[in-house]
């Protein structure tokens, strides 16, 4: 009798739930999108939730082709999912000078990279972009090219032996190598000295993105106390240890070397910062400087460091990949990109000095064909923000409290936007093909205010690799794209090591 009683009860408190839930104004709003069903009290958690990070990528795109191109939505624990896949939604919310609040997904990497630019909010972000925003000013950027130079030297050596070698080489090592020394030297000041410790570094990066994503999946785990309570954080923190040590040992010989060369603070600016320093000017000297000023403490450049170290090298890293895979296996591409380089430094007073900024620029074609690769492959697919306001999209309402996500890979794959969406087709990006479409339609570093800060250094460096590689080697294909299986993370990543062969060319007199 007390059992049935019990049991009655419990169905008493569900069915309760269950009326609290449809009165929430997400479960109203849900029925202006399309999506799953939303079944009694568990609504849409096992359509979301609970897959691998292979399955949860492979359901991603699932959803986006069953709803024709059009953004759909999911509700989990009375709240309203959007998920982003075309421009018109896009454009509403990215345009947005309010809208600009993660969603509550990055809490999952504070542990790992703090609140700093990437993932803070309000006063605190407006005051970081702030600081940060002059380290990448263009005569900065062309200080930054000799180390893009130096790094692209080094990588060539490498490929000369794996050419000689005629074995297939991995590209993730070798991307992956090239943007963290790079970002180290230029963004932090320090020229890396130790393989071992870099190499944990990368090696711990993927296993937090790993567990993130584990999170995410799992609703029970998104909750701190049971997080903590199956030793789940206890595990996440041994593996953070590491990466939080090699960043403090970077922002530890950096604020040295500022100190010894900056004797008055008080006379510092960021015009004349690069010359009492006597080096080359690092993002992390505007932290240093703006620490000194009393207007971010050291918790808050570790923020910035531990955030731009990841996303300034994972992320260039990832695009790095997926151009050479596509130029490897578009051969006439990439002979046209060849040809287009060689005409430009043919056509400089000095052909033997290292390419400019101008040079560069001059591109016209290699600049395309990047742009093509990220809109095939961005290296961040995905990018999440939480309704701050009841606001009104198109006729539909969106909630307070709701969250959108913007599936960028989902979104460039538009065939409204662009036609023969899966083709790789540098020609889309021609001035009169981009007039077309809707400027939203194309976010690889984002768009509207919180755009990717460091979006034109990322460009510059990749150019600058092609570059390198292309006048020495031609790419040959291995993996093919068609049997690339991905995985959801932080960065656009597969399950499987993609590979290209290296070979000399020989070039005539």
């Amino acid at each position: 009798m007390i059992f049935l009683g019990l049991v009655l009860f419990l169905f008493s408190l569900l069915i309760l739930y269950e009326f609290y839930l449809r009165s929430l104004p997400s479960y109203r709003a849900a029925s202006q999108f399309p999506g799953a069903p939303i079944y009694p009290i568990v609504q849409n958690v096992f359509a979301a939730l609970f897959n691998s990070q292979t399955e949860g990528f492979r359901k991603a795109r699932t959803w986006a082709l069953q709803n024709n191109g059009q953004s759909y939505r999911f509700v989990i624990r009375g709240v309203l999912i959007i998920q982003v896949i075309h421009c018109k939604e896009v454009e509403l919310l990215l345009s947005s000078s309010k809208l600009i609040r993660k969603s509550p997904l990055y809490k999952l990497t504070v542990p790992f990279i703090g609140k700093g630019l990437l993932n803070s909010s309000g006063s605190k972000w407006h005051h970081r972009r702030r600081i940060l925003t002059p380290t990448f000013h263009f005569n900065i950027l062309q200080s930054f090219l000799q180390t893009f130079h130096d790094e692209c030297a080094k990588l060539a050596a490498q490929l000369r032996q794996a050419a000689d070698n005629g074995a297939a080489t991995e590209l993730q090592p070798l991307s992956t190598k090239v943007t963290l020394n790079t970002i180290c030297e230029t963004a932090m000041g320090i020229k890396l000295d130790s393989t071992d410790t870099a190499d944990v570094y990368k090696n711990n990066i993927r296993k937090v993105g790993k567990i993130i994503q584990h999170r995410v999946m799992n609703p029970l785990l998104f909750e701190d106390s049971i997080y903590k309570a199956f030793g789940y954080q206890a595990q996440f923190e041994k593996i953070l240890k590491p990466i939080h040590q090699f960043t403090s040992n970077i922002i530890k010989q950096r604020r040295e070397l500022f100190h010894l060369n900056v004797q008055n603070i008080e006379d510092v600016t960021e015009e004349n910062v690069y010359t009492n320093i006597k080096q080359r000017y690092a993002m992390l000297d505007s932290l240093l400087l703006a620490e000194a000023k009393h207007q971010i403490d050291a918790n808050g450049i570790r923020e910035e460091v531990d955030t731009f170290t990841f996303e300034g090298h994972d992320t260039t890293a990832s695009a790095f990949v997926f151009i050479f895979l596509l130029l490897a296996n578009h051969p006439e591409i990439q002979e046209h990109v060849f040809e287009e380089l060689i005409s430009v430094i043919s056509n400089r007073p000095e052909s033997a000095e290292p390419l400019t900024i101008q040079d560069y620029n001059n591109l016209k074609y290699m600049d395309r064909v990047m742009k093509e690769s990220l809109r095939l492959y961005p290296p961040v697919p995905f990018i999440s923000r939480e309704i701050t306001e009841d606001v009104f999209w198109d006729g539909k309402i969106i909630p307070k409290g709701s969250i959108v996500n913007i599936e960028i890979y989902d979104l460039h794959r538009n065939r409204e936007q662009f036609p023969d969406p899966d083709r790789f087709d540098p020609d889309r990006f021609l001035p009169e093909e981009v007039a077309k479409r809707n400027p939203y339609a194309y976010i690889p570093f984002s768009a509207g205010p919180r755009n990717c800060i460091g979006q034109r250094f990322a460009m510059l460096e990749l150019k600058a690799i092609v570059s390198s590689v292309l006048r020495e080697f031609r790419i040959l294909p291995v993996t093919k794209p068609e049997d690339i299986v991905f995985i959801a993370d932080m960065v656009l990543r597969t399950r499987d090591p993609i590979t290209v062969k290296f070979e000399r060319r020989v070039l005539q007199n």
